[in-house]
C-alpha cells in the first residue's frame, strides 16, 4: 500500500518593512524634522563627506581658500528614495526607511529656519562645538556643484558644507579618518509601512483580476 506524501503547509517568510517617513507639521509635541547633524564612521546612507584642505588645490580655488587649512566638510545629508537599514530595539526586528524629495527639500528648509546650523555631535552621542553648516543646497540639475565629487547621487539630494572651528576635532577625527560622512538626528512621521510580502501578493491579486 503507497503512502500519500504529506506535503507541509508552506510559510511564508518575514520580509523586512519598508517604511517612508514624512515631516508632520500639525505635530506640536515633537516638531518634526532634523535638529541636529553628527559626525560618524559609517554613514547610514552610504555617503562619505569630502574634507576641503590646503592640500586640495583645485578645491581651494573654488571655495576661495586661504593658504591654511579651510576645515570645512562637505557632503550629502540625505538621498532622495535611498533606503536606510534601521533595527526596532524592542523587538530586534530590521526595517528600512527612506525620505521623498518633497521630504527632503523641506527637512533642508526648517533646519535652515529654526537656527540649528550650530547644532553638531560625534556619533550621534557627545556634543560637538564650534561646527557650523555654512552652506546648505539641494542637488537640482547634472550640473550642480556637486556633481565634482558625487556625480553619481540624484536630483533632490541635501548637501551640506560645515566648518569645523575646532583643530583638535578636525585632528583627531577628520584627518585620522574616524569620521567620514554625515548623519541627521530628527523627529518624523511614519506616512506608510508596506512588507514586501503585501506588495507581492497585491501583484497576484492584479494578475488574477486581468486573468
Amino acid at each position: 500500500m503507497n503512502k500519500s506524501k504529506i506535503e507541509q503547509p508552506y510559510k511564508l517568510k518575514k520580509m523586512t518593512k519598508i517604511v517612508e517617513l514624512i515631516i508632520d507639521e500639525n505635530n506640536e509635541e515633537n516638531k518634526d524634522g532634523v535638529f541636529a547633524i553628527s559626525l560618524v564612521e559609517e554613514p547610514a546612507i552610504q555617503s562619505d563627506f569630502i574634507a576641503l584642505s590646503k592640500q586640495q588645490k583645485k578645491i581651494e580655488v573654488e571655495f576661495a581658500t586661504q593658504d591654511k587649512d579651510k576645515q570645512i566638510l562637505t557632503g550629502a545629508v540625505l538621498i532622495p528614495n535611498k533606503q536606510i537599514l534601521r533595527i526596532d530595539k524592542e523587538t530586534g526586528d530590521d526595517y528600512y526607511v527612506y525620505f521623498s524629495k518633497e521630504t527632503i527639500k523641506q527637512a533642508s528648509e526648517l533646519f535652515m529656519m529654526n537656527n540649528y546650523q550650530h547644532n553638531h555631535t560625534l556619533h550621534h552621542e557627545s556634543k560637538l562645538n564650534n561646527l557650523t553648516v555654512v552652506e546648505s543646497w539641494i542637488k537640482d540639475s547634472a550640473l550642480d556643484k556637486s556633481a565634482k565629487h558625487f556625480s553619481s547621487l540624484p536630483e533632490g539630494t541635501w548637501f551640506v558644507s560645515v566648518k569645523v572651528n575646532d583643530k583638535a576635532v578636525w585632528d583627531e577625527y577628520v584627518k585620522s579618518g574616524k569620521v567620514k560622512g554625515f548623519s541627521i538626528e530628527g523627529y518624523f512621521t511614519d506616512k506608510m509601512e508596506m512588507s514586501s510580502d503585501d506588495a507581492t501578493l497585491e501583484k497576484i491579486r492584479n494578475i488574477i483580476r486581468k486573468g
